[in-house]
């Protein structure tokens, strides 16, 4: 029998792998999204604690899964934080109104409860109609709202067919522009401060021009220094490979944002 062959000792020691890149951690950072129309804003949220690995994730002012533009997504303690501050900033929206119909939730995802025949109106009427909205002014607060009533948000009563009444808030219209017009809807232009509710200013336009009205599209562009056009893609958020690059490279930092909060005023 042969004998066995002999394999010399490894006088090295066991050889160990290289140590593998490990990126680090990312403690904080605001990032910017252009939500698309169909998720929710939690959703979102979700994506981008999925993509950077963080707990403590939450957005600055809900878009309904309707409507579209920036989500204003901050990741970690230091930069949750300022979410209140964020929402202080004034904010532009391009939204499409459907006149002739009133829905229970003043949008396209509510009942119908009133319908009219819709005129024929010229365009300086509409405009005329719209300038009288423009100005600080007081608005009462939808029923189907995130608005709390003994903890509980409006919706939550609306759903039960309970009616609770919430006293009119001050809010500010800077701009409201018509950008077009057909037959039975109208697209606007609009600069306002925080707390408007664009539904219900869709739905106090149509009951002005004597037909109804309510919201059929909605797209965030700007809020207070922070513009859509320079989001990360929402749809991109949908695949885990691309997510976390994607959202590390528009990234902003808290100091970063810091910087620009002043610009709000």
């Amino acid at each position: 029998m042969e004998p066995l062959l002999e394999i010399p000792a490894d006088t090295h020691g066991p050889s160990v792998a290289p140590p593998l890149f490990v990126e680090p951690a990312l403690e904080a950072g605001i990032f910017l999204v252009d939500k698309p129309v169909g998720p929710s804003s939690f959703r979102m949220v979700q994506l981008v604690r999925r993509a950077l690995s963080i707990k403590k994730v939450g957005h600055a002012g809900t878009l309904d899964p309707f409507a579209s533009g920036l989500l204003i997504i901050c990741a970690g303690r230091p930069a949750t934080r300022l979410i209140s501050q964020f929402m202080e900033g004034s904010k532009r929206y391009e939204a499409v109104l459907r006149l002739g119909i009133e829905t229970t939730t003043q949008d396209l995802e509510g009942e119908v409860v009133a319908q009219k025949e819709v005129g024929l109106f010229v365009r300086e009427e509409l405009e005329r109609c719209l300038t009288g909205f423009m100005g600080e002014q007081l608005q009462v607060p939808p029923q189907y709202s995130a608005l709390k009533h003994l903890g509980k948000p409006l919706y939550h009563y609306a759903r039960r067919g309970i009616v609770i009444e919430k006293a009119p808030r001050s809010i500010t219209i800077f701009r409201l522009e018509l950008l077009s017009a057909g037959p039975d809807t109208l697209r606007i232009m609009v600069d306002c401060s925080k707390g408007t509710y664009i539904r219900t200013l869709a739905h106090d336009i149509g009951r002005a021009l004597g037909c109804g009205a309510h919201l059929v599209a909605l797209r965030r562009l700007q809020s207070g220094p922070f513009a859509v056009h320079n989001a990360v893609d929402g749809v991109t958020l949908q695949d885990p490979a691309l997510a976390r690059s994607e959202l590390l490279a528009k990234g902003l930092t808290v100091e970063e944002v810091l910087a620009l909060l002043p610009r709000q005023e």
